[in-house]
């Protein structure tokens, strides 16, 4: 493309057509098209063109008239239409979006087919792609514009500019998303080290290791029931678990206790009573009495009558032959 610098740099056969949209079908007509030529090329150069004394650009704007009198309207009608009608998915790919346009408009206006255009319509597409995405953006709710910009790789500059907030507020959306990347790689790991476990079994190990609901079901593709199904089956383990525990607890309990009355031999009685007694006689002080007992595993039944009834103890050290 041919042009000098011109206001905001906007290419020349933009330029041209622009003001070729503005001409009427007389304007057009055998009679009246050298003066029509003129006419915008004079208007161009006022404009910071240099057309008038440029025979590649004089040649170009001729060439660009033919074809509106050929196809009987105007490309920029055609171009600005097929642009307005792009879609988000449909400039995905900015390159190819661009060369789609060309192509479809150029049918009528061959001279759109030119390379030295390729660049023009590619920088259209893609600001047509981030007005997309920003108009898009800024229909969402609370900070989800913003991380839609960042997922869509929107400058940083660009994103703070159209939706008004600071760079403390980008850089805090910025580290709650890697936050959160972290998270993902995390549970990744987690259901790698249980891949041949069923869902239900997938998803405890998932619970036992703090993970969110929302991200067991997007990470692991389960549904709701499959987390109620692992989580009734917690329930129950955790239910046996404490069971058990109870269990040892009291066993643990009663050992400490050492035996009943009834358990306990003749032999091992009179033992128990004479050592409870040497303790006595040691201090009669109830918790040093109960502390030194307890530390010479005497049967917690002896030691109970050994601090309230001592007097007893005579009576059973007489009945197991004492």
């Amino acid at each position: 493309m041919t042009t000098n610098a011109a206001p905001e740099n906007k290419p020349l056969w933009l330029s041209m057509e622009g003001q070729i949209l503005e001409l009427t079908d007389q304007d057009m007509t055998a009679d009246n098209m050298e003066a029509t030529v003129q006419r915008l090329a004079h208007g161009l150069d006022a404009a910071g063109y240099n057309v008038s004394g440029h025979a590649g650009n004089m040649l170009q704007l001729r060439v660009a008239c033919e074809e509106r009198v050929t196809a009987g309207r105007s490309l920029l009608n055609d171009f600005n239409g097929a642009v307005s009608t792009l879609r988000i998915e449909d400039v995905d790919n900015p390159k190819v979006a661009a060369a789609k346009l060309a192509v479809e408009v150029g049918a009528a206006f061959p001279l759109l087919k030119d390379l030295e255009r390729r660049q023009d319509i590619l920088d259209i597409v893609e600001q047509t792609r981030l007005d997309l995405h920003i108009a898009k953006a800024k229909e969402m709710v609370g900070e989800d514009g913003v991380r839609y910009l960042i997922t869509v790789e929107i400058d940083v500059d660009v994103i703070t500019e159209a939706l008004g907030i600071s760079r403390e507020d980008y850089d805090g959306v910025v580290a709650k998303m890697a936050a959160e990347r972290a998270e993902r790689e995390r549970v990744t790991g987690l259901l790698e080290s249980v891949a041949d476990a069923s869902d239900a079994e997938k998803v405890m190990h998932l619970i036992n290791n703090d993970v969110a609901e929302p991200l067991i079901i997007e990470i692991a593709a389960v549904d709701q029931a499959t987390i109620d199904e692992a989580n009734k089956l917690m329930e129950a383990e955790l239910a046996e678990k404490k069971r058990l525990a109870e269990e040892e607890a009291a066993r643990k309990a009663a050992e400490a206790e050492g035996p009943s009355l009834d358990g306990i031999s003749d032999e091992d009685m009179l033992e128990y009573i004479e050592g409870i007694k040497e303790i006595m006689e040691f201090s009669d002080q109830e918790s040093e009495i109960r502390t030194m007992c307890e530390q010479s595993d005497y049967p917690k039944c002896l030691v109970d009558i050994a601090v309230s009834e001592p007097d007893k103890l005579d009576e059973l050290e007489t009945k197991a032959g004492g």
